[in-house]
């Protein structure tokens, strides 16, 4: 296939505005053509993130209005086809793309970032700020794809990597984990949380992990050294765990565990936060910050720096994402069901 084939349709699922499951909405709409630095990727497996939720809600707020409806970085353009994180094959290539690409197996890199430099920062995502992967197809810049046909990983766990592995490796890499330290990973259960947990591990920190009842084991069996009961007194299991203080606290939670758990902070600690599952509005004694040279680290993903790392980890097979379940497209309202209820462990994909 080339880029100059006439228009043909595919199926798709998007967001007609902001707004519960029922504003997910199936179409036939036309397979997007490629730009000449694009290419045009047959989607195999798209995972869902709470961004998906989250960006369907409006629920980011914006500066200076923490309540507004907003998508991840501002109004959204709508109709939207969702999906940040797709695996598959390039099928078709730009006019300024080696032909060389059709046919490799790719994980699409969905950040659209501030500049074209190695550590450019986040700015959009696909499945916000342009179309995304709940479809058959997708477009992406040549240079955010990444070929992972050699990769032992299936189609199902490739896709299980961008947001959850990215925003994982981007914490990590933010907060300077290094061998021999203790980080603290919460919400551990999570996409993110579970991929926290094997990179630290990877890196060969010590890994306290909070989590609860039935999920606990899973969190044990990826990684984890220690795991807290977030049904007990968290601050208490933490500082039980670990009484010379945590080096690097790796949060997706926020709320009130930033409040006491700053304090358990070595000199010189770092608490990265990448989420706020559990509250945006924080209070902290700011003593316990200036006082022993610590840091509170904001983390939105990764740059391509982080993706590329986190690609090498795929070829080689360092992490194993955890696939909870798969859907097809067409269940897509219920693929989302499924993760706002938080029941699971890992990572629930579609297959278009």
């Amino acid at each position: 296939m080339n880029a100059s084939q006439s228009t043909r349709f595919m199926r798709a699922v998007r967001i007609t505005g902001h707004g519960g499951p029922e504003v997910l909405e199936p179409a036939d709409v036309a397979v997007p053509a490629p730009r000449a630095d694009e290419v045009l990727v047959q989607v195999s497996s798209v995972a869902l993130n709470n961004t998906d939720l989250w960006t369907r809600e409006g629920a980011y707020g914006r500066p200076g209005n923490p309540g507004a409806t907003s998508g991840w970085r501002g109004p959204i353009d709508f109709p939207r086809i969702q999906g940040a994180d797709v695996a598959g094959r390039v099928v078709a290539v730009g006019a300024e793309v080696e032909d060389s690409l059709v046919g490799r197996r790719v994980v699409v890199d969905p950040a659209i970032y501030d500049s074209e430099g190695p550590d450019a920062n986040p700015v959009g995502l696909m499945g916000s700020e342009r179309d995304g992967g709940y479809a058959e197809y997708v477009t992406a810049q040549a240079q955010r794809v990444h070929d992972v046909t050699e990769s032992p990983l299936t189609d199902d766990q490739l896709a299980a990597l961008p947001t959850a592995y990215g925003t994982a490796l981007g914490m990590i890499e933010r907060g300077r984990l290094g061998k021999g330290e203790t980080a603290l990973v919460s919400g551990a259960s999570g996409g993110v949380g579970i991929a926290l947990v094997q990179i630290a591990r990877a890196r060969g920190a010590r890994v306290i992990a909070i989590s609860s009842g039935p999920k606990m084991d899973a969190v044990r069996e990826a990684g984890a050294q220690e795991v807290i009961d977030r049904a007990g007194d968290v601050v208490e299991q933490i500082r039980a765990a670990a009484p010379e203080g945590i080096d690097v606290a790796l949060d997706v939670v926020a709320g009130e565990l930033v409040s006491g758990g700053l304090p358990l902070l070595r000199e010189g600690g770092r608490w990265v936060i990448a989420g706020a599952l559990g509250g945006y509005d924080v209070t902290f004694d700011v003593r316990r910050l200036y006082l022993h040279n610590a840091q509170v680290i904001g983390s939105a993903m990764h740059t391509p720096t982080h993706f590329e790392l986190l690609m090498d980890l795929a070829r080689r097979a360092e992490v194993h994402p955890v696939i909870a379940a798969t859907f097809p497209l067409e269940q897509a309202t219920r693929a989302q069901e499924e993760l706002a209820r938080r029941e699971h462990v890992g990572k629930i994909v579609m297959r278009p």
